[in-house]
């Protein structure tokens, strides 16, 4: 079977960022049977832009740091970051951010080949001003990963069904982890356990959602990675996420360096 993966950018404005290779992958992973989520209930949420338009979601880890999915940038590419946002038609109470720095993590395999290391840290020109509508989220230790079975949500603006329309809104959804053994066996060799998470529920990720958190509890557990191709949220296929436990040391080691 041949599988296209595709960058969690929008086709629309980067046609050249669309690979091919061997399985349904899709690397643009919004909200699908969601809902809007309460304006300003999630203040960690960024949205990653290019030429003012949304392609990837991320998080706020410090007043100067996003974590975001190492696929939503090339270098050809400068990046604003929409912090306290919530309708991306509507700036008041928002903050748009240049990116002064891209550090992907220096193992990350991105398409053509099976993604690996999927996480990227944006350090900003100017540091945020910590509000109400601008919070930090936190994040795990090492070795603290979620269990099977755990109900967490994504939010984004994406696709809010497979081809589009994407949301100007902010939109979330509950998803539910799954066991690492039967994600492996639903993905084969492009589930890599140590560093990957993957979870289902009735709603979920679909195109301009990567990056995005995965919140379990208070806590951001994953990074929105990929998903299948074809169709978003596919019980067959379920969204992968990158687990932010397995890289935590080498965040909080570039994070202290600059």
């Amino acid at each position: 079977m041949t599988i296209i993966i595709s960058l969690l950018l929008l086709a629309s404005l980067l046609p050249h960022l669309t690979f091919t290779a061997h399985v349904n992958v899709n690397v643009n992973v919004s909200i699908v049977n969601g809902r809007e989520a309460r304006p300003h209930s999630r203040p960690y949420m960024v949205s990653l832009q290019f030429h003012g338009s949304h392609i990837c979601g991320g998080s706020l880890i410090s007043n100067r740091f996003v974590l975001t999915a190492a696929h939503c940038w090339n270098r050809k590419m400068i990046l604003t970051v929409a912090v306290g946002a919530h309708d991306l038609r509507n700036s008041k109470g928002s903050d748009s951010i240049g990116v002064k720095s891209y550090i992907p993590h220096p193992n990350y395999i991105g398409p053509p080949n099976p993604i690996q290391n999927d996480i990227m840290l944006l350090k900003l020109k100017k540091k945020v001003r910590l509000q109400r509508n601008v919070r930090l989220i936190s994040l795990p230790n090492k070795g603290e990963d979620v269990g099977p079975d755990t109900v967490c949500s994504v939010a984004g603006w994406g696709y809010l069904e497979t081809n589009g329309p994407g949301s100007n809104v902010l939109m979330e959804a509950d998803t539910t982890t799954i066991n690492q053994a039967e994600c492996q066996r639903r993905w084969g060799t492009y589930f890599l356990a140590p560093q990957m998470i993957c979870a289902y529920g009735y709603g979920g990720s679909c195109t301009g959602d990567s990056g995005g958190p995965l919140v379990c509890g208070k806590t951001a557990v994953g990074v929105t990675s990929f998903g299948d191709i074809d169709v978003c949220n596919l019980p067959e296929h379920p969204e992968v996420y990158t687990k932010i436990s397995a890289y935590i040391q080498w965040i909080r080691k570039e994070i202290g360096n600059k």
